[in-house]
């Protein structure tokens, strides 16, 4: 089973739009994120345990590819 772990993430400040890639390849954009969301993302020590804690269900997404 691949891990769920977060590989990349990326934040588009023009629309506010937060990237997460997956290693299994999986990809979400979640919507309206403000920038502090993200700055606080990126110190974290635990990227997955701060996106389950702090993104998922407080924002909309989309789900790019598998």
């Amino acid at each position: 089973m691949p891990s769920s772990g977060v590989s990349a993430f990326t934040y588009n400040s023009s629309n506010n739009t937060l990237r997460i890639t997956f290693v299994s390849g999986m990809m979400y954009d979640y919507k309206n994120v403000p920038e502090e969301v993200y700055q606080a993302m990126k110190v974290s020590g635990a990227k997955r345990t701060y996106l389950n804690k702090h993104i998922k269900g407080r924002y909309t997404f989309e789900k790019l590819k598998e």
